[in-house]
């Protein structure tokens, strides 16, 4: 009898086990942080890799690549996001300031620090991207941005 009730406690404690919504959001938050790793140094396939396969992706509202919104999966981003930054821009950086969390949707605050090809303008333009992670995989993220300023920037002067 002694083994079993022995036995019902061991099960117990490692029911009691199972991550606390603190040790999901410190995973949550690895995700999101492993994209942006992976953004920086060109690494596609991991970011892909970290995206559920239906996410939905949301520029903001008049910012350039919003024409697509909502993209759904990893491909649409892809071509009508990713691909469009790298053919517009000489580079794209995030400079990632603060974040905030709850449950399991976070928000990061930064800078795009840029440079348009075509214009040859810059800019360090505020945003807030808004994450929601679901199994382990980013499942959605909306975008909010100083559009005018990357508007601006991509505009080049007409010559007569």
């Amino acid at each position: 009898m002694k083994k079993i009730a022995i036995i019902g406690c061991v099960l117990i404690l490692a029911a009691c086990q199972q991550p606390t919504p603190a040790d999901t959001g410190e995973t949550d938050l690895a995700v999101i942080q492993g994209i942006y790793d992976a953004f920086a140094v060109g690494d596609v396939e991991f970011v892909v890799a970290a995206m559920a396969a239906d996410i939905i992706w949301n520029e903001a509202e008049n910012f350039p690549y919003a024409d697509g919104n909502p993209y759904v999966g990893s491909q649409a981003i892809v071509e009508g996001v990713f691909g469009r930054i790298v053919a517009d821009w000489d580079y794209w950086e995030l400079d990632l300031q603060d974040n905030l969390q709850d449950d399991n949707r976070i928000a990061f605050f930064g800078r795009y620090n840029a440079k348009h090809k075509e214009s040859g303008k810059t800019i360090s333009a505020q945003f807030v991207h808004v994450w929601e992670v679901v199994d382990g995989k980013a499942a959605s993220f909306q975008q909010y941005a100083d559009t005018a300023q990357v508007l601006a920037a991509m505009q080049t002067e007409a010559t007569e």
